[in-house]
């Protein structure tokens, strides 16, 4: 079974390393996600030098075996990986792109998404549909990242920018399931208590938008939800999972990025990705960039594998995630 089909990996530099080569040549990938900051060097010298440039990459990058689907994180503002400075389409915050008016919306979307179909990119880790619930929340309300405080203009925001995403054909992954603009804990740093949330109007909107949204996918946050799950965040819960699973039988469950700090902390990446697949997560990303552990991911494919093997994991779903991501990857090839 083609294990590899499950890991979205980065990698650092502007070539295609050896280890990712032999990682697809022998699992098969199911992505790879594209950084232009290295948390390595702490410069901005990784993946990402210019549109030329990118898009021989992203070539590349779909000739390795099983064509994996290269993703991105260009939301806009302080979160976008391709930036105007070195020739890239700008794109606004969500904050500010809510108060343009709409044909100024269309037009900053239609060239922002004809670019990513054009260099090869193939899923945005976009839009954001977390409520800006806490303005002062250190991932999201301050720095911009959700639309509005009012949920209406959210689905409308998102809805732009399915349209456009759809004309270009470039798949969209809504995030970041159940919700966490009222978090106050930065996801990166530490698992973030969703007590007080997430709120119905909120988890609604993830069950109404995904299966209307090109490339129908989710992104699951790490946040710990104690009436579903006291113990464990949403990634690695098969409680949480199934509840997902339910209403959203054929999407896309991807995790957010396997190495943040509250994982590491509790587990370390490798624990942390086979809970998740055994929790019922499609696709797991792990973005070498927080943590160097690249030579690692070889090991871990062949865990899963063993897994399956052993039965330790579940014969039949895991191949069912397997062909959600194949289905993608015809949809957007």
């Amino acid at each position: 079974m083609s294990v590899g089909e499950l890991f979205i990996l980065g990698f650092h530099g502007k070539a295609i390393p050896q280890w990712l080569r032999d990682f697809a040549a022998r699992f098969g990938l199911g992505g790879v996600i594209l950084f232009d900051y290295s948390c390595r060097n702490s410069e901005y010298d990784n993946n990402v030098a210019s549109p030329e440039q990118v898009q021989s990459l992203c070539a590349e990058i779909a000739m390795l075996p099983s064509s994996p689907l290269v993703f991105i994180d260009q939301e806009g503002g302080l979160v976008r990986r391709l930036k105007d400075g070195l020739g890239f389409q700008p794109l606004p915050s969500a904050r500010d792109f809510n108060r343009l008016a709409t044909g100024e919306k269309q037009a900053i979307l239609s060239a922002s998404y004809g670019e990513l179909r054009r260099l090869g990119i193939r899923y945005n880790f976009a839009p954001v549909i977390d409520v800006d619930y806490n303005p002062d929340n250190p991932n999201i309300g301050r720095i911009k990242r959700s639309y509005s405080a009012d949920i209406g203009e959210v689905e409308a925001n998102a809805r732009l920018v399915d349209a456009a995403a759809r004309q270009a054909r470039v798949g969209l992954c809504l995030k970041h399931f159940p919700g966490i603009g009222g978090a106050s804990v930065d996801s990166h740093l530490d698992f973030m208590d969703l007590s007080e949330a997430p709120r119905p109007e909120q988890e609604e909107l993830f069950y109404a938008m995904a299966p209307q949204t090109f490339g129908d996918a989710v992104l699951v946050s790490h946040a710990i939800v104690p009436p579903w799950d006291a113990h464990r965040p949403m990634t690695l819960s098969p409680v949480a999972i199934g509840r997902l699973r339910r209403r959203l039988p054929e999407t896309l469950l991807i995790s957010d990025d396997m190495q943040m700090q509250g994982l590491q902390k509790a587990l370390g990446t490798a624990a942390a990705a086979l809970q998740a697949i055994g929790a019922g997560m499609d696709m797991v990303c792990i973005g070498n960039n927080l943590i160097d552990q690249e030579q690692e991911m070889a090991g871990l494919a062949e865990a899963v594998a063993q897994r399956l093997d052993d039965g330790s994991l579940d014969q039949a779903a895991v191949p069912q995630s397997i062909e959600r991501v194949r289905k993608r990857k015809a949809l957007l090839a």
